[in-house]
């Protein structure tokens, strides 16, 4: 068998993987995305399956107003004395000098739960992670923030002491105990023994096309750390050619019969016909997924990747491989006929609730709140983008009471970027159809007095979207056989990371797609989807 990257395609960022026996489990970043942190299983690296999202409810997350790209940061899962154990970061600022966050500890017996009341531990920084040492203790080593403006915010990783029996950090212990390379930027770390060594594995470099993977040791956990020689251990800042990018942020792992593999996070970037294709390198619709890479230790004992620090598109999978049974594509037909959404839905902030909507007996019903740019109760559910060609069709039944309502199908990176085809009230209370975008903030409809009127009598109406690459357009029916496409190409550039980062600091997600009601009015309009579909 071949590990084919990325294993997780569409916004799976940030892989903390780790074994438990024979099955391994990677856990991604979810940032605004409720419920957070994901959790992929597999027994053999190639097939992954959706298992559980751990931070299922308000009592463990609470995002509400949290800001684009804020919320789950870089969760660490670990497995010791029968626990699982995971660390995740809540971030509540994004621009500026400050990053407010907090950091918490959960820990369960099984992975799908129960996981206990959240523990508390500092906001001293971002993207922490909790080592188990060998003689019992533990210690949770994290990126440091510094708000100050004459040094770099990222200050160095800092090593502190948990207490379990306390259920406490011990700050008295804290110690800055590595500062990464001239890169700068240090973050995202992971403590592994190994060959009689403490090594952390960390990030550098921001997250863009000049982010990275380093390696240091010491014989001490405390240090002194030496950084590995002909570093860095991944990066794809040198290889602009390479299908992947961005490689770095991620966790080791070693199989049952001794070979390893490293999770990371990484790329693959689309481009105009019109542009260099090395500058801009690109725009990364699907965000940051992961790649999973092939390690072996050099006569030194320092970690390598094999095919060098650029990574493979094709690894061969571990020897011991057990074959994971798992969907051959992202193709999916919702008819909502349960009484809970499936896993693959996700709301913004908020769980999905009674005041939201309900599902069940074949169909979903949505409660018109805040728009599409609300950071507190959008009537929205939506999954990820994991094509690059892909179409979504919908059907719907809505009745507004005037332009202040809206119901329809959206494509969506963040509050300031997104589209959609919706039908609403024109000025002479004519239903209609209209498709509008929303680009940095600018909001722009498509149609304005071209908007297509609904006949009379009109029950359901039908909406797809379609994309192709960076070309995306909207289509309606009146009838779910004869489509009619709306004549405006709109492009998915606007609705990637690499564009939002050109005027905004959250910029870590990827583009969705899914259902929303809208109603600023405050009147709670109702609509009615009958079913969803992802068409590969």
């Amino acid at each position: 068998m071949k590990i084919i990257n990325p294993v997780l395609t569409g916004f799976h960022a940030d892989p903390s993987m780790i074994r438990v026996d024979d099955t391994y489990y990677i856990a991604s970043s979810t940032f605004e995305w409720f419920p957070g942190v994901r959790v992929h299983e597999s027994k053999d690296l190639v097939h992954w399956n959706l298992t559980t999202s751990i931070l299922d409810s308000v009592e463990l997350l609470d995002m509400k107003g949290a800001p684009c790209s804020g919320g789950i940061w870089a969760p660490d899962l670990s497995y010791a004395d029968g626990k699982f154990w995971l660390v995740y970061t809540d971030v509540k600022v994004i621009d500026g000098a400050f990053k407010d966050m907090y950091n918490y500890l959960t820990i369960a017996d099984d992975i799908k739960g129960p996981w206990c009341k959240p523990i508390k531990l500092n906001g001293v920084g971002f993207d922490s992670s909790l080592f188990h040492d060998d003689d019992g203790k533990k210690y949770f080593i994290q990126q440091t923030w510094d708000h100050r403006e004459y040094n770099n915010p990222f200050n160095g990783l800092t090593l502190t002491e948990y207490d379990v029996d306390n259920k406490r950090l011990k700050p008295e212990t804290a110690k800055t105990v590595y500062n990464g390379t001239d890169v700068k930027t240090v973050e995202g770390p992971h403590i592994y023994k190994l060959n009689g060594y403490y090594y952390i594995f960390a990030a550098q470099g921001g997250t863009s096309w000049t982010h990275q993977e380093i390696v240091a040791r010491s014989k001490n956990l405390l240090g002194p750390y030496e950084t590995e020689p002909d570093g860095p251990f991944i990066t794809n800042f040198d290889t602009p050619d390479h299908y992947l990018q961005k490689q770095g942020h991620g966790s080791l792992v070693q199989t049952p019969s001794g070979e390893w593999y490293y999770a990371s996070l990484c790329a693959r970037p689309l481009h105009h016909s019109t542009e260099n294709i090395y500058d801009p390198r690109g725009w990364c619709t699907l965000g940051r997924e992961t790649s999973i890479q092939k390690v072996y230790w050099d006569d030194e004992l320092w970690p390598r990747v094999v095919g060098g620090h650029g990574g493979l598109k094709e690894v061969d999978a571990p020897k011991d491989a057990i074959l994971t049974e798992a969907p051959a594509t992202n193709a999916v037909f919702d008819d909502f006929s349960s009484d809970k959404l499936n896993e693959e839905w996700n709301t913004l902030r908020v769980p999905f609730s009674e005041k939201m909507g309900k599902v069940g007996g074949g169909k979903l019903e949505l409660i018109g709140h805040g728009s599409l740019s609300n950071k507190f109760n959008p009537s929205f559910i939506a999954r990820r983008w994991k094509d690059f060609e892909f179409s979504a069709v919908t059907k719907v039944k809505f009745s507004p009471y005037s332009y202040q309502a809206m119901a329809g199908l959206v494509n969506y990176y963040n509050s300031e970027h997104w589209s959609w085809i919706f039908i609403t009230k024109d000025d002479e209370c004519n239903d209609v159809i209209e498709v509008a975008e929303c680009d940095n903030r600018k909001y722009t409809s498509v149609l304005k007095d071209n908007a297509v009127r609904i006949p009379e009598g009109t029950e359901w109406v039908w909406f797809k979207t379609v994309v192709d690459h960076l070309d995306y357009f909207y289509e309606y029916s009146f009838d779910g056989k004869n489509w009619n496409r709306v004549p405006i190409k709109l492009d998915a550039m606007i609705l990637s990371d690499d564009y939002v980062n050109s005027h905004y600091g959250g910029f870590f997600t990827g583009a969705f797609v899914g259902l929303a009601v809208v109603d600023y009015s405050g009147y709670d309009s109702k609509a009615t989807f009958e079913f969803f579909e992802y068409i590969v």
